[in-house]
């Protein structure tokens, strides 16, 4: 890359008010490695379980404990995803919008367990409708994590 492309791509990150060159002059180690497929995946997932309990609701059914099983395992990778961005923020390439970010990041981290007792407490179809809703939440929480993380 020539000094004047270093220039001008060093002024764009500054006016972004961040830093997309690390010390030594290289570039910086960004979040997309890790965080872009860890957010794809609880997505995917929690998809997958909103289609599940949308099934289930159509066929008047209750949750099942699979289902918050399943629910667990989105759980587990929602608390990797926390791990990752404590560690990405104390590093120093934290979120664009920080508030905002760890926002999503509880409210995903908090939704599917309290979904996850209300639908066990309630045995009838409803369950099955909340698990939906805070499934689809889920979801789209994770793509307002990743736009809100790169500052979009």
């Amino acid at each position: 890359m020539t000094d004047r492309a270093l220039g001008a791509s060093q002024a764009r990150c500054c006016r972004a008010g961040r830093s997309e060159f690390s010390d030594d002059g290289g570039p910086a180690p960004t979040l997309e490695p890790v965080w872009t497929p860890l957010a794809v995946a609880v997505a995917a997932l929690s998809l997958v379980l909103s289609g599940w309990a949308g099934w289930r609701t159509l066929r008047n059914r209750p949750v099942i404990l699979r289902q918050l099983l399943f629910a667990g395992v989105i759980e587990a990778l929602l608390l990797v995803e926390v791990v990752v961005a404590v560690v990405r923020s104390v590093s120093g390439t934290g979120p664009a919008d920080v508030p905002t970010f760890w926002g999503y990041l509880i409210t995903a981290l908090i939704l599917l367990p309290i979904a996850a007792a209300w639908a066990f407490a309630e045995r009838t179809r409803w369950s099955s409708v909340v698990l939906l809703v805070a499934a689809l939440t889920s979801a789209f929480l994770q793509l307002r994590l990743v736009q809100v993380w790169a500052g979009t």
